[in-house]
Protein backbone atom coordinates (compact mmCIF):
# COMPACT_ATOMS: atom_id res chain seq x y z
CA UNK A 1 0.00 0.00 0.00
CA UNK A 2 1.43 3.47 -0.91
CA UNK A 3 1.81 6.20 1.41
CA UNK A 4 -1.55 8.18 1.48
CA UNK A 5 0.11 11.66 0.50
CA UNK A 6 1.96 10.50 -2.37
CA UNK A 7 -1.53 9.54 -3.61
CA UNK A 8 -2.93 12.66 -2.55
CA UNK A 9 -0.41 14.58 -4.68
CA UNK A 10 -1.04 12.62 -7.29
CA UNK A 11 -4.95 13.66 -7.34
CA UNK A 12 -3.76 16.70 -7.33
CA UNK A 13 -1.45 16.66 -9.88
CA UNK A 14 -3.72 15.37 -12.23
CA UNK A 15 -6.22 18.04 -11.00
CA UNK A 16 -3.56 20.62 -12.33
CA UNK A 17 -2.80 19.16 -15.30
CA UNK A 18 -5.92 18.88 -16.63
CA UNK A 19 -5.99 22.43 -16.65
CA UNK A 20 -2.55 23.40 -17.59
CA UNK A 21 -0.73 22.54 -20.92
CA UNK A 22 2.39 24.30 -22.07
CA UNK A 23 2.93 25.87 -26.04
CA UNK A 24 5.86 27.03 -28.08
CA UNK A 25 5.14 30.33 -27.16
CA UNK A 26 4.04 29.64 -23.34
CA UNK A 27 6.03 26.41 -22.07
CA UNK A 28 4.94 25.12 -18.90
CA UNK A 29 7.81 25.31 -15.90
CA UNK A 30 7.81 22.02 -13.20
CA UNK A 31 9.16 21.37 -10.59
CA UNK A 32 9.70 17.82 -8.80
CA UNK A 33 10.99 17.26 -5.06
CA UNK A 34 12.54 14.39 -4.14
CA UNK A 35 14.83 14.13 -0.87
CA UNK A 36 18.24 14.38 -2.23
CA UNK A 37 17.16 17.03 -5.22
CA UNK A 38 14.60 19.19 -6.57
CA UNK A 39 14.21 19.74 -10.15
CA UNK A 40 12.58 21.85 -12.80
CA UNK A 41 12.34 21.54 -16.43
CA UNK A 42 10.41 23.92 -19.19
CA UNK A 43 8.08 21.39 -20.94
CA UNK A 44 6.44 22.39 -24.72
CA UNK A 45 3.71 19.95 -24.34
CA UNK A 46 2.44 20.19 -27.84
CA UNK A 47 5.87 18.77 -29.31
CA UNK A 48 6.23 16.92 -25.87
CA UNK A 49 9.66 18.19 -25.69
CA UNK A 50 11.75 19.20 -22.47
CA UNK A 51 13.22 22.72 -23.54
CA UNK A 52 15.66 23.21 -20.33
CA UNK A 53 16.51 21.29 -17.16
CA UNK A 54 18.34 21.86 -14.15
CA UNK A 55 18.68 20.33 -10.85
CA UNK A 56 20.03 21.40 -7.16
CA UNK A 57 22.90 19.14 -8.13
CA UNK A 58 23.43 21.39 -11.17
CA UNK A 59 22.79 24.29 -9.31
CA UNK A 60 25.45 23.58 -6.76
CA UNK A 61 22.92 23.62 -4.22
CA UNK A 62 20.98 21.19 -1.02
CA UNK A 63 17.39 20.07 -1.62
CA UNK A 64 16.45 23.02 1.06
CA UNK A 65 15.13 26.55 0.45
CA UNK A 66 18.63 28.24 -0.24
CA UNK A 67 19.39 25.69 -2.93
CA UNK A 68 15.37 25.83 -4.56
CA UNK A 69 16.90 29.33 -5.11
CA UNK A 70 19.76 28.93 -6.59
CA UNK A 71 17.63 26.17 -9.28
CA UNK A 72 15.01 28.78 -9.66
CA UNK A 73 17.53 31.19 -10.83
CA UNK A 74 19.67 28.91 -12.80
CA UNK A 75 16.46 27.51 -14.84
CA UNK A 76 15.65 31.55 -15.63
CA UNK A 77 18.98 32.14 -16.79
CA UNK A 78 18.96 29.33 -18.86
CA UNK A 79 15.41 29.86 -20.14
CA UNK A 80 16.28 33.52 -21.13
CA UNK A 81 19.03 31.81 -23.09
CA UNK A 82 16.44 29.92 -25.38
CA UNK A 83 14.51 33.09 -25.59
CA UNK A 84 11.63 32.18 -23.00
CA UNK A 85 10.55 34.98 -20.81
CA UNK A 86 6.94 33.86 -20.08
CA UNK A 87 5.84 30.17 -18.34
CA UNK A 88 3.01 28.48 -17.03
CA UNK A 89 4.10 27.44 -13.47
CA UNK A 90 3.43 23.69 -12.55
CA UNK A 91 3.81 22.56 -9.28
CA UNK A 92 3.09 19.67 -9.89
CA UNK A 93 0.61 18.39 -7.02
CA UNK A 94 3.17 19.89 -4.19
CA UNK A 95 1.70 22.64 -2.36
CA UNK A 96 2.91 26.18 -3.17
CA UNK A 97 4.92 26.81 -0.13
CA UNK A 98 8.58 26.23 0.86
CA UNK A 99 10.77 25.12 -1.34
CA UNK A 100 8.10 25.03 -4.52
CA UNK A 101 7.64 28.68 -3.49
CA UNK A 102 11.61 29.89 -3.57
CA UNK A 103 11.68 28.18 -6.96
CA UNK A 104 8.85 29.91 -8.26
CA UNK A 105 9.78 33.59 -6.59
CA UNK A 106 13.75 33.09 -7.78
CA UNK A 107 12.84 32.62 -11.18
CA UNK A 108 10.08 35.48 -11.07
CA UNK A 109 13.10 37.60 -9.92
CA UNK A 110 15.72 36.70 -12.44
CA UNK A 111 13.33 37.99 -14.92
CA UNK A 112 10.69 34.77 -16.06
CA UNK A 113 6.85 36.08 -16.03
CA UNK A 114 4.26 33.44 -14.78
Amino acid sequence: MRHPTFTHRLQRKRRIRARISGTQERPRLTVFRSHTQITAQVVDDISGKTIVAGSTREAKGKPNKEGAKKLGTLIAAKAKDKKIATVVFDRNGYKYHGCIKEVADAAREAGLKF
